[in-house]
């Protein structure tokens, strides 16, 4: 059984002593290729490394909502020069999105949102897309820009409704943590409609902890916990699910199997 981790941050502290170890960790339980989205300018060169010294380790370069306040306007133009010489290893740009939960200007969140959208057009490149209270105007955006080169919405926690408005974009749904949580009902029942070939794994490790790991960090070693979960919400065998996701993450990264 071979399992892509579609979105972890193996560059934060709580892996930063010894990523090797942690990677053999996730390989032992079929972990065999993870997604390492960029957060800004700050991690960008450490995402490149890394995957140069793992074979199993790709990444996506951008701008993540949170960290915006940090970032010069300046540096879109830097993030062009990068992923004009990017390695075979870069495959997506982002994460990048919006968020109505953070202290940052809507309106610089979406400036830098239409940047990165245009620099995913202008290099074919997918996007890992980070949405939080604002998938709805995300939708309209991606329309406007005539987005056509898909990619993953990542932590996908909404509407049967929505998460169908997205796969009409051509992204692909990150399944994580929150359904392993009896009381995320409504994301549990769109995901037990969803099509299976719409569907990708992801941990966002440390974050999104899945039931019963509250308080410690997360980790790609237990992507085998939410295939388990995923499996039971499509009444579908573990290793079908298994290979389609497998099939999937490949497909919206544009990545051999």
């Amino acid at each position: 059984m071979r399992l892509f981790d579609t979105h972890c941050h193996l560059d934060f502290a709580p892996f930063a002593a010894n990523i090797e170890q942690h990677l053999q960790s996730a390989q032992q339980t079929g972990v065999e290729r993870l997604l390492l989205p960029a957060t800004g300018v700050e991690n960008w060169s450490r995402l490149a490394l890394l995957s140069e010294q793992f074979p199993s380790i790709y990444y996506a370069l951008g701008f993540h909502p949170y960290f915006l306040a940090q970032q010069s306007h300046d540096a879109v133009a830097a993030l062009d020069e990068k992923i004009a010489s990017r390695g075979s290893r870069c495959v997506a740009i982002g994460e990048c999105g919006l968020d109505a939960m953070v202290d940052i200007p809507m309106a610089q969140q979406e400036a830098f949102f239409l940047d990165q959208v245009a620099l995913a057009k202008q290099h074919r490149l997918p996007m890992i897309l980070h949405a939080r209270k604002t998938h709805n105007r995300l939708i309209q955006l991606l329309k406007q820009s005539r987005f056509e080169y898909g990619g993953i919405l990542h932590g996908f926690s909404g509407s049967y409704q929505q998460a169908m408005q997205f796969i009409d974009l051509g992204f692909y749904l990150g399944i994580g943590g929150v359904i392993t949580y009896p009381r995320a009902n409504k994301t549990r029942q769109a995901v037990a409609q969803l099509p299976l070939s719409s569907l990708v794994l992801e941990t966002d490790a440390p974050d999104m902890p899945l039931m019963g790991y509250q308080g410690e960090p997360n980790h790609p070693k237990r992507l085998p916990m939410i295939l388990e979960h995923l499996g039971q919400l499509q009444q579908q065998d573990r290793q079908t699910v298994a290979e389609n996701v497998w099939r999937n993450s490949n497909l919206a990264l544009n990545i051999c199997e």
